[in-house]
């Protein structure tokens, strides 16, 4: 019986998969056994659409279609926490194994903690994630840098930090992702700063990270993070789905090696992209002129995964003045103070803003600070967020006694 920690080489039985799939098909295999053994009702996974640079969501409840989502798409940047509380009811209905990178976790957790979502019902397969590439910087990289025709590209992956791709005619070329992003291409901003690179908050953590010898390429590192987890990876091998081994003991070595390297890499991109915004004032100020060119779209507030109020308080005509554009700073100053100590930094906010507002930055940047400040930590467990802990006739009696109306003066100097 696997126990949470277990770690293993793992990779499919089914010849169909074992093809299609990445490093071995283990977790089409898994989501497929997932769905023959009635375990869930679903499968919320990831598609490839009219290329690689269109990832389409996708609710499979037939185990054969499961080969559809087989593989990665890097240049594909959706968001699938917001999709449970939009489209299924926040699996209260059925049960859903899903795909998740870090922040499709996170956001799931944060959900979930705001009754929006039923852990319950939800298996979450988590995919480690060095960060995906915004469709339109990929098919530009592409042409720029690789010299290709971003058309003929069939196949993108991200190894060994390079971002590599082939041709309908079999050419592969790669580039390492540094030299790339120091240009200003390669992954999303937010993705640079992710320190989630191993979802351990899902059931099971699967990637290619640690698999060596005969079995790289062949074969996925699987990480099992809970008792469902460890149930399901248990009973799909026991049917006889997915083959096993112990894991190399240096490939192990290797994977934590990986890992650190990645969020040390994210904390020199955190320093970096925070000492940009400035501090106090001039970061306001940074702020107030960036978010000067908003046209109210709400395209930030119905693509995060922490915004779910359904009377939303932008909306509301004494706080926001309707028909003007661009809104009033309060419109912003709303978002920062009911999701700043949320933020899953997950992009989606930044990636889908039609005046390329750097929202995802605005609110990570927050983030940090709330979290050095009180320690919270959003997404990782069940843990209620900072402003859930505030009572709020409590909080008023100690401003007023403390002479000032504000938590901390964001206009003092050191």
């Amino acid at each position: 019986m696997s126990a949470k920690g277990d770690m293993y080489y793992a990779w499919s039985t089914d010849e169909d998969l074992l093809a299609k799939g990445e490093c071995g098909g283990a977790v089409s295999s898994l989501l497929k056994f997932a769905l023959e053994s009635k375990m869930v009702d679903a499968v919320l996974a990831v598609k490839k659409g009219a290329d690689i640079y269109d990832a389409v969501p996708t609710i499979i409840t037939d185990p054969e279609e499961i080969a559809e989502t087989a593989g990665s798409l890097h240049c594909g940047t959706l968001l699938l926490s917001k999709l449970f509380k939009k489209y299924l009811n926040g699996a209260n209905d059925m049960k859903i194994a899903v795909t998740v990178k870090g922040c499709d976790a996170m956001g799931i957790y944060e959900l979930a903690k705001r009754k929006q979502i039923n852990l319950d019902n939800v298996v979450m397969i988590g995919l480690n994630c060095g960060g995906t590439v915004s469709p339109v910087t990929a098919r530009t990289m592409i042409a720029d840098k690789f010299e290709t025709d971003p058309d003929t590209v069939v196949k993108e992956e991200i190894d060994k930090g390079q971002f590599i791709i082939e041709t309908a005619d079999g050419e592969h070329k790669g580039i390492k992702m540094d030299e790339l992003e120091e240009e200003g291409y390669g992954r999303r901003s937010n993705c640079r700063r992710c320190k989630t690179k191993v979802p351990r908050q899902a059931d099971l953590a699967c990637g290619n990270w640690g698999v060596i010898g005969d079995k790289a390429g062949k074969a996925t590192f699987i990480e099992v993070c809970s008792e469902k987890g460890a149930n399901l990876l248990d009973e799909a091998i026991k049917a006889g789905k997915l083959s096993t081994e112990a894991p190399n003991p240096k490939g192990i070595e290797i994977r934590g090696k990986v890992e650190n390297a990645m969020l040390k890499l994210g904390d020199s991109w955190r320093a970096k992209d925070f000492a940009a915004l400035g501090e106090g004032s001039d970061r306001l100020k940074k702020i107030i002129e960036e978010t000067s060119r908003c046209i109210k779209c709400y395209q930030c507030i119905e693509n995060c995964p922490i915004c779910y109020c359904v009377e939303c308080s932008t909306k509301k005509p004494y706080l926001v003045k309707p028909g003007e554009v661009p809104p009033n700073f309060m419109f912003h100053l709303i978002r920062f103070a009911h999701i700043s100590d949320s933020c899953v930094n997950c992009g989606q906010c930044q990636e889908l803003c039609a005046m390329d507002i750097p929202n995802s930055l605005f609110m990570h940047a927050l983030q940090v600070d709330l979290q050095e400040m009180f320690g919270f930590v959003p997404g990782v467990d069940m843990t209620l967020p900072v402003l859930a802990l505030v009572e709020e006739n409590e909080e008023r009696d100690r401003l007023s006694a403390t002479g000032s109306d504000q938590i901390f003066n964001i206009f003092q100097k050191e």
